[in-house]
């Protein structure tokens, strides 16, 4: 019954970079995807790690205040998304006098790990009507 959040955010990524390792772990168990991280070539892996990691440990603090037991092994990414962030904007001289604006992106990233009872709870109940 634990939900927990972790955000980072103005990481020097760019988006696009870091939707194609966020995509990696949707759906996977937490320490399944801190292992397909660690070994991940894409640079975004590493503070996508790193935030991972932290919900498990906000997941941790948060079922010792209410009390109740938590198995890391439980926990999931419920859903991991990238939003864009602030884009710092740079020139470059070029020749004649002109300038090249270079766009530096940056992402937020946002990571929810939850336990298998709030999938079940979240899950719409469909039932038949009857006549």
């Amino acid at each position: 019954m634990v939900e927990s959040i972790a955000r980072v955010r103005h990481i020097r990524v760019t988006p696009q970079k870091a939707r194609r390792v966020v995509a990696l772990i949707k759906g996977k168990q937490a320490q399944e995807a801190l292992a397909i991280l660690k070994f991940a070539p894409q640079s975004a892996s590493e503070p996508i790690y790193k935030l991972v990691a932290s919900a498990i440990a906000n997941a941790r603090v948060k079922s010792d205040a209410a009390n109740e037991y938590l198995d890391d092994a439980d926990l999931y990414v419920k859903n991991a998304y990238v939003d864009e962030g602030t884009t710092l904007k740079r020139f470059q001289p070029r020749a004649q006098g002109r300038a090249f604006q270079i766009k530096k992106r940056t992402s937020h990233i946002t990571v929810v790990l939850s336990t298998p009872e709030d999938a079940a709870a979240d899950a719409p109940t469909t039932q038949k009507a009857s006549k």
